[in-house]
């Protein structure tokens, strides 16, 4: 698959099967990924690799907080407070397609619910992982990360794997710092499920469109 290729066709994945992704795939994966760009070579990304036992032991520490009601306390704030156009519109968007996809109802709460903590499993991927940035970089180190993960998603599918990155896992990082055994150090940034896409699953088949080159874009002489 050529480069033009993969990043047209990368998605965020919703449903895996089963099939096992071994080792030796996530090593090259990563091995590749580590060649992104970063501002004075920094390469402050640091990853967590989680096989069955210990995914499965955070998606049960992840759900328990859900069920309880613990407030997500996250490392740091994805989204805006208040949200402007057009990106009010987007995000809509976005949740109508998911929801429509999943065949859930918008006044069905239990339906949502069941969705959202299929977040905390990664979709049934049989890989997950884990993005940390030490506390107290600056601005430049998240663009260096998001190079990072791009760079994975796109190594991923040359793999012949989907991946799907999450912000939902980053809700409550001290949770995953305690049960990883992480210093309090290190900010997670985001989750990845990482596996086989199940070609027959509905919320894999839709697709959300991307604005118009004139849209974003000017050209000056």
């Amino acid at each position: 698959m050529d480069i033009l290729t993969a990043i047209t066709q990368r998605r965020a994945t919703r449903a895996f099967l089963p099939e096992p992704v071994d080792d030796a795939s996530v090593r090259r994966i990563l091995e590749t990924a580590r060649w992104a760009p970063s501002g004075v070579n920094t390469q402050p990304w640091q990853v967590a690799v989680l096989r069955d036992e210990t995914r499965a032991r955070l998606t049960q520490a992840l759900l328990a907080a859900r069920a309880e009601g613990r407030e997500p306390t996250p490392d740091y704030a994805y989204y805006p407070a208040r949200w402007e156009e057009p990106f009010r519109s987007r995000r809509r968007e976005c949740g109508l397609r998911l929801y429509q996809a999943l065949g859930v109802a918008k006044d069905d709460p239990q339906a949502r619910e069941i969705a959202w903590r299929n977040n905390y499993s990664f979709f049934g991927a049989p890989r997950a992982l884990l993005f940390f940035l030490p506390r107290g970089v600056a601005t430049g180190s998240w663009l260096d990360m998001g190079m990072f993960l791009q760079n994975v998603m796109l190594a991923a599918l040359a793999e012949g794997l989907a991946t799907c990155p999450q912000a939902s896992i980053a809700d409550y990082p001290d949770i995953v710092r305690e049960l990883l055994g992480l210093e309090d150090d290190l900010m997670l940034v985001c989750g990845m499920a990482l596996g086989h896409a199940d070609p027959e699953a509905a919320v894999n088949q839709y697709r959300l469109p991307r604005a118009a080159l004139e849209d974003f874009c000017r050209w000056y002489p």
